[in-house]
């Protein structure tokens, strides 16, 4: 039995209970698409006494371990994120698993999971949020209901008990188009037209920016052949947030290849001229690269320069952070950022990977596009606090 999106209690409960007395014969298993997401998503709640009061003494988990003692019974934890995944399951013999966010993983992991469940009696508990109408869960699954003896149910964000009145307000607020469909009223519904559907040049580009409180991050997408894209994060005294600065070389346009060392050198001179209203010069709290760009992070390492990550780059996790930024008002860009405010409003979603099941953007003209996605996405755990404050100052 698969169960869609039910509210955060009752799906764990319905694993509570089925844990306590599974069929014999098999193992029990939970799967996420990483193990850090599934402790984050169901197995911290699970441990959480206001939730679920006496029952969480009965979940004992160490992040990242892989297993679990659940009501006294030993539950294999498995990450899935990619389809070599797949042999992780293959030997087990599986009397019951809870599957958190089923679309995020390969159909070839799902499929061998639903074989290895041969137990007599056993069940999988899985939870979703919707995808696109053509994602082969929605269509192998969902619509075959009598073929696969699927059960599942649907909700919104409105339906779930646990959640405070005012968060619910302010996702409420922050998601638009395509994500406020899915996430909020819960439909399976094609990506389509631009990506950042709330992007308004008179709402979002600004002429003058306050005072900074603090230099949060530079997202750098790395091109030789095509644009090299920087783009300076910073957070106001307001506390909202401010691409404030870009750095962008066309080799296509100025007819000339940089190199990694002369892109280096380029970013540190920007940064280290780069005018504003406590002086001359930034230094960033982290420099997010393009992850694929490993020589070019090794030069800036070699440079002497601090603070270089390699950005994260989960794609629609990171559209998704941009659009609750642009959507929830919180950021704004300086009217300096020509390549940016360009490239926005031609971000589209490929509607050719759309109609089969996947939701990507078109790879045209996205560079400066890319670089704001590494520096937001990879800052989300320290600005998303501000939307609920900025909200709740706004009411």
């Amino acid at each position: 039995m698969l169960r869609d999106a039910p509210p955060l209690s009752r799906k764990q409960v319905a694993w509570f209970g089925y844990v306590a007395a599974p069929p014999a014969g098999g193992e029990l298993v939970m799967i996420g698409r990483t193990r850090d997401s599934l402790y984050r998503n169901v197995l911290k709640p699970m441990m959480d006494r206001t939730l679920f009061g006496e029952l969480a003494k009965q979940v004992r988990y160490t992040n990242g371990a892989s297993t679990a003692i659940i009501m006294g019974r030993e539950v294999h934890i498995i990450g899935a994120n990619d389809a070599l995944a797949e042999p992780k399951v293959r030997g087990l013999t599986c009397a019951g698993a809870y599957v958190d966010e089923a679309t995020t993983l390969p159909q070839e992991f799902f499929d061998q999971l639903v074989a290895r469940c041969s137990v007599p009696g056993a069940k999988i508990f899985a939870t979703t949020n919707p995808g696109a109408p053509g994602h082969w869960f929605r269509k192998q699954y969902l619509l075959r209901p009598d073929a696969t003896r699927l059960k599942s149910w649907h909700f919104t964000l409105d339906d779930n008990p646990a959640l405070d009145p005012e968060y619910v307000a302010a996702l409420k607020a922050t998601y638009t188009g395509l994500w406020y469909r899915r996430f909020i009223l819960g439909e399976w519904c094609l990506a389509e037209g631009v990506v950042w559907d709330s992007w308004d040049e008179n709402k979002h580009v600004v002429d003058i920016l306050p005072a900074m409180q603090r230099w949060m991050a530079v997202g750098v997408d790395y091109g030789t052949s095509n644009p090299f894209a920087a783009l300076l994060l910073g957070q106001g005294i307001d506390n909202r947030l401010y691409v404030a600065s870009e750095y962008r070389h066309d080799s296509r346009a100025a007819q000339r290849q940089l190199t990694d060392a002369q892109y280096s050198t380029g970013v540190q001179d920007w940064l280290g001229s780069y005018k504003h209203a406590s002086g001359l010069g930034v230094s960033p709290e982290w420099i997010f690269v393009d992850p694929s760009a490993a020589s070019f992070i090794t030069q800036l390492w070699s440079d002497g320069v601090g603070s270089v990550a390699r950005a994260k780059n989960d794609v629609l996790d990171g559209i998704r952070s941009v659009g609750v930024a642009l959507g929830s008002g919180i950021v704004s860009v300086h009217r300096s950022c020509e390549g940016l405010i360009t490239e926005v409003p031609g971000y589209a979603w490929d509607d050719k990977a759309s109609e089969r099941g996947e939701d990507k953007p078109l790879k045209v003209d996205d560079h400066s596009c890319d670089a704001l996605r590494y520096a937001l996405h990879s800052t989300a755990h320290d600005w998303r606090h501000l939307i609920r404050a900025d909200l709740t100052e706004a009411a």
